[in-house]
């Protein structure tokens, strides 16, 4: 499976490079799939839809849905720019199908951003057309069989051969494959830029330029002459001389939360409006760039490290604002270490990015929450594939030990189990994607069709209709989550207690259905599969209750400063 960069650099239609890149982006563990150019095909799918749509309600050409598409995209990243050359490339021919009363499957297979090799299925999302479909094909090929466009990219195409966005594209390919912030003057992984595994990712550095002074150490010299470890707290009382560090914070217990989690944990989201053309407006993308460059996912919304207000309109906080709000010295202390596509057989490739001093740093809450991919997979036959109990124990193990030698005494580790994937395909199959909502046309039951024949679904096994299937998906998860509850029940390390956590998503569902709300409401609707802000934040306040009952040392004490820390420095300095 390619890589998330990958997705990101070579859609043929860089207007909608996130689109083609959320069946891809959600998991990057994969080998290449049988089926040629999948995510490319889904892209150009939801490119050409959105571009029709967009015709029908404003009762307008193709044309003009066109430019108007572009009008909308920000000029940052070129994306504006960009989107206009690709019109000015592939732009008549889609007039041409579409005018011919061609469904996007028909435009993006005769464009050949979908291709279909001799014994592979037919992918569609709509219908297939009431005429024979080879017939429809070669007639729309006929459409486009004089054009002025000399060839079509398929599967070699790389939107990063233009001049534009080489820069660009070098930077979110270092930045994703290294998981360490692109932008790091002082090499000490933290740094003042936002995405870019920057400080949405974890604390913001208050000084890039001294290696010695970032989010999470112990305080040198009680900060008596600058904020080493970046929590807005340091100098001296002119009152009796102490200073404010140690006066405030010594004896706290401070401690920093760090997640090594998937795309869940990272927070994936495409906002519904990108593919829902009777929403979409001049605001509807301002979002956009920052999205890219954070690999369309939202770690700052995360419920364990997000640090902003939700968007949702529910009170509930994050795992780290609640340990912030207990403790204000923990402030910008915290690590958002997942990646699209993790589990227990990629973590090794990553976890180095964790950032952690056994001899400088305080203690930390790591939370293990590789919650899919090791069950989740695009293949036809996803089973062979799903890690298998004792794999998963070597695995866990291997991580265990590496935390074991970076963490300092008196951490703590929280293995999250899996959840019970059928809630997927029992809640959405029969309602209509965000893309269908206009003419009632797109199902998730046809969505996750299109992804399974493609072999780029994030989760075969779930996304199905097949009931057998989906069970046995379940009966791993269960597997596996046993697994990791005999892990921390059984085994000891130095540096940290270890404990393990069920992931109770059947919790969530009836609070959130207390509130009045509906079990579909939790799922992002996009893709139809990833745990919306709504549930994340739930499962923080879940997350929250349980540890306060059963293990309250996890989370430090209460700081009775609190209230004079506010008193003398403010918000700290904001995030």
């Amino acid at each position: 499976m390619k890589c998330p960069w990958k997705a990101l650099i070579t859609a043929p239609l860089l207007i909608f490079l996130l689109l083609h890149s959320w069946a891809s982006a959600a998991y990057n563990d994969q080998h290449s799939t049988s089926y040629s150019n999948g995510h490319t095909c889904v892209g150009c799918v939801l490119v050409v839809s959105v571009i029709k749509q967009l015709a029908q309600v404003h009762n307008s050409t193709v044309q003009a849905s066109m430019e108007r598409l572009c009008s909308y995209l920000p000029e940052k990243l070129f994306l504006k720019t960009t989107c206009y050359i690709m019109v000015h490339r592939f732009g008549s021919d889609i007039i041409k199908l579409l005018e011919a009363g061609m469904n996007a499957d028909v435009a993006c297979h005769t464009l050949e951003f979908c291709k279909q090799k001799t014994g592979q299925p037919r992918c569609h999302l709509y219908p297939l057309p009431k005429k024979a479909w080879k017939f429809t094909l070669e007639k729309a090929r006929q459409i486009v069989k004089k054009s002025s466009t000399v060839q079509y990219p398929g599967s070699g195409s790389d939107i990063c051969s233009l001049p534009v966005l080489a820069k660009i594209c070098q930077k979110i390919k270092l930045s994703i494959s290294n998981s360490v912030p692109f932008k790091d003057m002082d090499s000490d992984k933290y740094s003042v830029f936002p995405t870019l595994r920057g400080y949405h990712w974890r604390g913001r550095d208050c000084n890039d330029h001294d290696k010695t002074t970032y989010p999470g150490r112990r305080p040198d010299s009680w900060d008596v002459h600058r904020d080493s470890n970046c929590n807005g707290i340091w100098g001296v009382d002119p009152k009796d001389g102490i200073p404010y560090e140690k006066k405030f914070c010594e004896g706290s217990q401070p401690r920093g939360i760090i997640l090594l989690g998937d795309s869940a944990g990272a927070h994936f989201h495409i906002p519904p409006e990108w593919l829902m053309p009777s929403q979409m407006s001049l605001n509807s993308f301002l979002n956009l760039p920052m999205a890219i460059t954070n690999e369309l996912d939202w770690p700052q919304l995360s419920g364990v490290t997000g640090f902003l207000d939700s968007t949702s309109r529910i009170e509930e906080k994050s795992i780290y604002l609640r340990l912030r709000r207990r403790n204000h010295c923990n402030h910008r202390d915290y690590q958002n270490i997942s990646r699209n596509g993790a589990s227990s057989k990629n973590l090794e490739r990553f976890i180095e990015s964790l950032s952690r001093n056994q001899l400088l740093d305080h203690p930390a809450i790591v939370i293990y929450a590789m919650i899919g991919n090791d069950v989740c997979n695009g293949k036809t036959d996803p089973v062979p594939e799903m890690t298998t109990p004792e794999k998963l124990y070597s695995n866990v193990m291997q991580t265990l030990k590496y935390l074991n030698s970076h963490l300092p005494n008196g951490s703590h580790v929280i293995l999250y189990g899996l959840p019970d994937g059928t809630f997927l395909w029992d809640n959405l199959h029969n309602r209509y994607h965000p893309l269908g909502q206009l003419n009632k046309d797109v199902t998730y039951a046809q969505l996750y069709s299109f992804l399974n024949c493609l072999q780029v679904s994030p989760c075969s096994g779930w996304m199905t209709s097949n009931k057998t299937l989906r069970t046995l998906t379940s009966e791993r998860a269960e597997q596996l989550s046993n697994t990791l509850k005999k892990i921390a029940t059984s085994e000891k390390f130095t540096n940290f207690n270890l404990f393990h956590m069920d992931f109770a998503f059947q919790e969530i569902i009836e609070e959130w259905q207390k509130r009045g709300g509906q079990p579909w409401q939790l799922i992002e609707p996009v893709d139809g599969f990833h745990p919306n802000e709504v549930s994340s934040l739930l499962l923080a306040e879940n997350f929250w209750k349980k540890v306060k009952l059963q293990w309250p040392q996890v989370l430090g004490k209460e700081n009775p400063f609190n209230a004079q820390i506010e008193q003398v420095f403010g918000d700290q300095g904001g995030h």
